[in-house]
């Protein structure tokens, strides 16, 4: 038999965007369901990094004392550009004075998760969105199997996809799974978790002749660090040492320390805008709508601020019958979505060797990376982008 369920807000994937859409709705008195196909423990034990800027971290204050970014998390106040050996700091604070938090998202998703939870919230995982019905009617629904396999329906007035970039919901918006703007870079990032102290109080991106890394920090005892590669490689080609011989050739200057790597990954760089956001009463969110290089620190909080004009563009047409925000979503996400597009490919081609790159590619990098920090306003261009710009 198949169960159906009503609610206002049907919300596909309890990832931070869908959760946070969740909790600022409840906030409002407007109630939702939120699915995910996967566990809860594989959604909390899913290790990813996290940069937040400012304005996420304030959005997940509204969480109360459930959100530990600012008690757990690690301000930064700046970064370091590193290219011909040395090392040049971007000071957010002096340029913008905002900061960013490091705060990984897995950890987000266990303080949203409990703080759902404890609010009484319908929180259903294990079960699988198969697809959207009649989006363009007043009662959109989501065709869906439980975590027993049973038959599922959810009867809304709106539905969000906030499942990621394998969304399902996306096929109702834009009439593809996979309809929308597309770009895969030639290189991908090999990352490291690692048993040592810090190497750095600050994150490091290094531009060198050998290819770019970047060393961040997880905690007192534990480091994440990444170096550029090629997308296809097998993460268990290298030993440790040769691992380490790699990550110190591309930070010269600064002697990395090193410990017993216990973690290690590929990931590929897409850059994918969805060409349509919201269709009817189906709308997308977070990595459902876009994707981004990771360099530019720019995926999770981008989906925060897709939530932010989202809740407020329902709770018009949910509480007051206001259709007018809804109809601007697209526009009004849009804007920043690509000005994030936009930083997040300046960054990684700045600080990337592209494969095949010539001398004169390589000295024209290395004069925009020095134009950049030999200018007050390269600087500040920089800091106000990596730190976010104010959110609607």
């Amino acid at each position: 038999m198949t169960t159906t369920v009503r609610t206002r807000v049907a919300i596909v994937g309890a990832g931070p965007a869908g959760l946070l859409l969740s909790h600022l709705l409840a906030k409002a008195g407007i109630e939702s369901v939120v699915i995910d196909q996967r566990t809860r423990e594989e959604i909390e034990t899913t290790i990813r990094a996290g940069i937040l800027e400012q304005g996420t971290v304030a959005i997940l204050d509204s969480i109360g004392p459930a959100s530990r970014a600012r008690t757990v998390g690690h301000r930064h106040d700046g970064i370091e550009l590193r290219f011909d050996g040395e090392g040049h700091r971007i000071d957010f604070a002096a340029l913008v004075d905002r900061g960013v938090w490091l705060y990984p998202q897995h950890e987000v998703l266990k303080d949203l998760i409990a703080a759902r939870l404890a609010d009484g919230q319908d929180l259903r995982f294990g079960v699988t969105a198969e697809r959207v019905e009649d989006a363009d009617t007043a009662r959109p629904r989501i065709v869906a199997v439980d975590a027993e396999g049973a038959p599922l329906v959810i009867d809304a007035e709106f539905v969000v996809g906030a499942d990621g970039s394998r969304s399902v919901v996306r096929g109702a918006v834009t009439g593809s799974s996979t309809g929308g703007y597309f770009r895969e870079y030639p290189f991908a990032w090999f990352g490291v978790l690692c048993e040592a102290p810090p190497s750095a109080p600050e994150l490091i991106y290094s531009n060198s002749a050998n290819g770019f890394a970047l060393i961040s920090q997880r905690s007192a005892t534990v480091q994440r660090m990444y170096f550029q590669c090629d997308p296809d490689v097998d993460p268990n080609s290298f030993t440790e040492a040769q691992l380490w011989e790699e990550l110190q050739a591309r930070v010269p200057g600064v002697d990395l320390q090193e410990g017993p790597i216990f973690q290690r990954d590929v990931l590929r760089f897409r850059s994918f805008v969805a060409f349509e956001l919201r269709k009817g009463r189906a709308a997308l969110v977070g990595d459902a709508a876009h994707t981004v290089p990771p360099t530019g620190a720019k995926g999770m909080n981008l989906a925060v601020a897709d939530v932010v004009v989202l809740e407020r563009a329902l709770r018009a047409l949910l509480l007051d019958g206001d259709e007018r925000l809804i109809d601007a979503y697209a526009e009004t996400a849009l804007r920043r979505i690509w000005k994030a597009q936009h930083f997040s490919w300046w960054m990684t081609s700045m600080l990337h060797v592209a494969p095949g790159a010539s001398d004169f590619d390589r000295l024209r990098q290395l004069g925009e990376l020095s134009t950049v920090v030999e200018s007050e306003a390269g600087r500040t261009y920089l800091a106000e982008a990596y730190t976010g710009w104010p959110l609607a």
